[in-house]
């Protein structure tokens, strides 16, 4: 059974969260570069390893946009940058 309307992240959780994302995508971005300075940025592992850190990005631009929905009236700018 679905709720009527879906519950919002609190400001916590998206901090929370936030934190979380910021951290993986520093760490894919730095995997993705080691990775394509090992094997080249041809390889099959280092392109793969390169969309993964796109996805992260677009993760992290899509949880900014929910936050500001969630949070209307609060200063976030950022938060998940």
């Amino acid at each position: 059974m679905q709720p009527d309307a879906p519950a919002n992240l609190t400001l916590e959780e998206h901090r929370e969260l936030a934190r979380e994302l910021r951290a993986t995508r520093a760490r894919v971005k730095e995997l993705s570069n080691l990775v394509a300075a090992i094997y080249g940025r041809g390889n099959g592992a280092a392109a793969s390893f390169l969309k993964a850190a796109e996805a992260v990005d677009r993760l992290c631009q899509e949880m900014q946009e929910q936050a500001l929905h969630d949070l209307p009236g609060f200063h976030i700018d950022g938060l998940y940058r």
